[in-house]
Protein backbone atom coordinates (compact mmCIF):
# COMPACT_ATOMS: atom_id res chain seq x y z
CA UNK A 1 0.00 0.00 0.00
CA UNK A 2 2.81 2.38 0.92
CA UNK A 3 4.51 1.63 -2.38
CA UNK A 4 1.27 2.43 -4.25
CA UNK A 5 0.97 5.78 -2.43
CA UNK A 6 4.62 6.54 -3.14
CA UNK A 7 4.15 5.67 -6.83
CA UNK A 8 1.04 7.85 -7.08
CA UNK A 9 2.85 10.74 -5.39
CA UNK A 10 5.77 10.39 -7.79
CA UNK A 11 3.43 10.47 -10.80
CA UNK A 12 1.72 13.59 -9.46
CA UNK A 13 5.10 15.24 -8.93
CA UNK A 14 6.26 14.28 -12.43
CA UNK A 15 3.03 15.58 -13.97
CA UNK A 16 3.43 18.87 -12.09
CA UNK A 17 7.00 19.19 -13.36
CA UNK A 18 5.88 18.58 -16.94
CA UNK A 19 3.17 21.21 -16.56
CA UNK A 20 5.68 23.72 -15.17
CA UNK A 21 8.02 23.03 -18.07
CA UNK A 22 5.20 23.47 -20.59
CA UNK A 23 4.16 26.77 -19.00
CA UNK A 24 7.79 27.94 -18.87
CA UNK A 25 8.35 27.09 -22.54
CA UNK A 26 5.05 28.69 -23.56
CA UNK A 27 6.13 31.88 -21.81
CA UNK A 28 9.47 31.78 -23.63
CA UNK A 29 7.65 31.52 -26.95
CA UNK A 30 5.40 34.44 -26.01
CA UNK A 31 8.44 36.56 -25.19
CA UNK A 32 10.21 35.44 -28.36
CA UNK A 33 7.22 36.56 -30.42
CA UNK A 34 7.38 39.96 -28.72
CA UNK A 35 11.12 40.25 -29.41
CA UNK A 36 11.04 39.31 -33.09
CA UNK A 37 9.92 42.74 -34.29
CA UNK A 38 12.83 44.53 -32.63
CA UNK A 39 15.34 41.88 -33.64
CA UNK A 40 14.12 41.99 -37.21
CA UNK A 41 14.59 45.76 -37.27
CA UNK A 42 17.97 46.02 -35.58
CA UNK A 43 19.64 42.64 -36.04
CA UNK A 44 21.84 40.71 -33.65
CA UNK A 45 24.73 43.11 -33.02
CA UNK A 46 22.65 46.24 -32.36
CA UNK A 47 20.03 44.69 -30.08
CA UNK A 48 20.18 44.23 -26.29
CA UNK A 49 17.67 42.68 -23.92
CA UNK A 50 16.96 46.16 -22.56
CA UNK A 51 16.11 47.48 -26.03
CA UNK A 52 13.89 44.49 -26.68
CA UNK A 53 12.06 45.08 -23.39
CA UNK A 54 11.61 48.77 -24.18
CA UNK A 55 9.88 47.87 -27.43
CA UNK A 56 7.58 45.28 -25.90
CA UNK A 57 4.95 44.98 -23.18
CA UNK A 58 7.38 43.07 -20.93
CA UNK A 59 10.00 44.28 -18.48
CA UNK A 60 13.73 43.80 -18.73
CA UNK A 61 13.55 41.59 -15.62
CA UNK A 62 11.01 39.26 -17.22
CA UNK A 63 13.28 38.67 -20.20
CA UNK A 64 16.22 38.01 -17.88
CA UNK A 65 14.16 35.50 -15.89
CA UNK A 66 13.21 33.41 -18.92
CA UNK A 67 16.41 33.75 -20.95
CA UNK A 68 19.96 33.39 -19.71
CA UNK A 69 21.23 36.05 -22.12
CA UNK A 70 20.65 37.65 -25.51
CA UNK A 71 22.03 34.60 -27.33
CA UNK A 72 19.47 32.36 -25.64
CA UNK A 73 16.63 34.71 -26.61
CA UNK A 74 17.72 35.09 -30.23
CA UNK A 75 18.13 31.34 -30.68
CA UNK A 76 14.64 30.82 -29.30
CA UNK A 77 13.24 33.53 -31.60
CA UNK A 78 14.76 32.15 -34.76
CA UNK A 79 13.93 28.51 -33.89
CA UNK A 80 10.32 29.52 -33.31
CA UNK A 81 10.06 31.51 -36.54
CA UNK A 82 11.78 28.92 -38.71
CA UNK A 83 9.66 26.11 -37.25
CA UNK A 84 6.71 27.85 -38.89
CA UNK A 85 8.64 28.57 -42.08
CA UNK A 86 9.49 24.96 -42.84
CA UNK A 87 5.80 24.03 -43.16
CA UNK A 88 4.95 26.99 -45.42
CA UNK A 89 4.90 24.97 -48.64
CA UNK A 90 3.50 21.70 -47.29
CA UNK A 91 -0.08 22.37 -48.40
CA UNK A 92 1.07 23.18 -51.93
CA UNK A 93 3.15 20.00 -52.03
CA UNK A 94 0.26 17.91 -50.72
CA UNK A 95 -2.44 19.28 -53.01
CA UNK A 96 -0.68 19.97 -56.32
CA UNK A 97 -1.71 17.55 -59.06
CA UNK A 98 0.66 18.78 -61.78
CA UNK A 99 4.13 20.26 -62.10
CA UNK A 100 2.69 23.59 -63.24
CA UNK A 101 0.32 23.72 -60.27
CA UNK A 102 3.14 22.97 -57.85
CA UNK A 103 5.42 25.54 -59.50
CA UNK A 104 2.89 28.35 -59.35
CA UNK A 105 1.84 27.54 -55.78
CA UNK A 106 5.45 27.41 -54.64
CA UNK A 107 6.38 30.65 -56.40
CA UNK A 108 3.36 32.50 -55.00
CA UNK A 109 4.33 31.61 -51.44
CA UNK A 110 8.01 32.29 -52.14
CA UNK A 111 7.20 35.80 -53.37
CA UNK A 112 4.89 36.46 -50.42
CA UNK A 113 7.43 35.47 -47.77
CA UNK A 114 10.18 37.53 -49.40
CA UNK A 115 7.88 40.52 -49.70
CA UNK A 116 6.23 40.35 -46.29
CA UNK A 117 8.81 38.75 -44.01
CA UNK A 118 12.09 40.17 -45.28
CA UNK A 119 13.18 41.36 -41.82
CA UNK A 120 12.73 37.90 -40.33
CA UNK A 121 14.73 36.28 -43.11
CA UNK A 122 17.40 38.94 -42.64
CA UNK A 123 17.58 38.01 -38.96
CA UNK A 124 18.05 34.34 -39.90
CA UNK A 125 20.97 35.12 -42.20
CA UNK A 126 22.42 37.39 -39.52
CA UNK A 127 22.26 34.55 -37.01
CA UNK A 128 23.73 32.07 -39.45
CA UNK A 129 26.68 34.40 -40.11
CA UNK A 130 27.17 34.93 -36.38
CA UNK A 131 27.35 31.15 -35.92
CA UNK A 132 30.73 31.31 -37.64
CA UNK A 133 31.96 33.14 -34.52
CA UNK A 134 29.48 32.28 -31.73
CA UNK A 135 29.68 28.61 -30.80
CA UNK A 136 26.44 28.98 -28.84
CA UNK A 137 24.56 29.43 -32.12
CA UNK A 138 26.02 26.55 -34.11
CA UNK A 139 23.87 23.63 -32.96
CA UNK A 140 20.64 25.57 -33.51
CA UNK A 141 21.78 26.94 -36.87
CA UNK A 142 22.79 23.52 -38.14
CA UNK A 143 19.46 22.02 -37.03
CA UNK A 144 17.49 24.82 -38.68
CA UNK A 145 19.54 24.47 -41.87
CA UNK A 146 18.72 20.74 -41.99
CA UNK A 147 15.00 21.44 -41.56
CA UNK A 148 15.11 23.99 -44.39
CA UNK A 149 17.02 21.53 -46.55
CA UNK A 150 14.28 18.96 -45.91
CA UNK A 151 11.65 21.58 -46.86
CA UNK A 152 13.29 22.19 -50.25
CA UNK A 153 13.70 18.45 -50.80
CA UNK A 154 9.97 17.86 -50.22
CA UNK A 155 9.17 20.40 -52.92
CA UNK A 156 11.77 19.05 -55.36
CA UNK A 157 10.82 15.42 -54.78
CA UNK A 158 7.13 16.07 -55.37
CA UNK A 159 7.87 18.15 -58.47
CA UNK A 160 10.03 15.34 -59.86
CA UNK A 161 7.41 12.72 -58.96
CA UNK A 162 4.70 14.63 -60.83
CA UNK A 163 6.89 14.44 -63.93
CA UNK A 164 7.80 10.79 -63.47
CA UNK A 165 11.39 11.73 -62.65
CA UNK A 166 13.84 11.94 -59.76
CA UNK A 167 15.86 14.95 -58.58
CA UNK A 168 19.26 14.97 -60.25
CA UNK A 169 21.07 16.39 -57.22
CA UNK A 170 21.42 15.71 -53.51
CA UNK A 171 19.22 17.42 -50.90
CA UNK A 172 22.22 19.44 -49.67
CA UNK A 173 23.15 20.68 -53.14
CA UNK A 174 19.57 21.63 -53.99
CA UNK A 175 19.20 23.52 -50.73
CA UNK A 176 22.46 25.38 -51.31
CA UNK A 177 21.27 26.37 -54.78
CA UNK A 178 17.85 27.66 -53.76
CA UNK A 179 19.09 29.23 -50.54
CA UNK A 180 21.77 31.13 -52.44
CA UNK A 181 19.21 32.46 -54.91
CA UNK A 182 16.87 33.45 -52.08
CA UNK A 183 19.58 35.22 -50.06
CA UNK A 184 20.75 37.17 -53.10
CA UNK A 185 17.18 38.21 -53.90
CA UNK A 186 16.60 39.20 -50.27
CA UNK A 187 19.60 41.53 -50.29
CA UNK A 188 18.41 43.14 -53.51
CA UNK A 189 14.87 43.45 -52.17
CA UNK A 190 16.14 45.14 -48.99
CA UNK A 191 18.02 47.56 -51.27
CA UNK A 192 14.67 48.45 -52.92
CA UNK A 193 15.43 46.65 -56.15
CA UNK A 194 11.96 46.18 -57.64
CA UNK A 195 13.21 43.47 -59.98
CA UNK A 196 14.54 41.24 -57.19
CA UNK A 197 11.39 39.20 -56.60
CA UNK A 198 10.22 38.75 -60.20
CA UNK A 199 13.73 37.80 -61.31
CA UNK A 200 13.98 35.26 -58.48
CA UNK A 201 10.68 33.71 -59.56
CA UNK A 202 11.80 33.57 -63.18
CA UNK A 203 15.06 31.91 -62.18
CA UNK A 204 13.33 29.29 -60.04
CA UNK A 205 10.81 28.61 -62.80
CA UNK A 206 13.67 27.97 -65.23
CA UNK A 207 15.71 25.89 -62.79
CA UNK A 208 13.09 23.49 -61.47
CA UNK A 209 12.80 21.39 -64.68
CA UNK A 210 16.59 21.12 -64.95
CA UNK A 211 17.16 19.79 -61.42
CA UNK A 212 13.93 17.83 -60.90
Amino acid sequence: MARQVTGAARRVTEAAEVLRDEKFNARRIELAEAALETLGDLGFARTSLREIAQNSAFTHGVFHYYFSDKLDLICCCVRHYKAKCVTRYDEVVATATSRDELTEGFLAKLAATLQNEARMHRLWYDLRAQAMFETAFRKDVLEIDKSLEAMIWRIASRYAELGGKRPVSSPAALYALFDGLFQSALLRHLADDKTAIPELLDEVRRLLPTVC
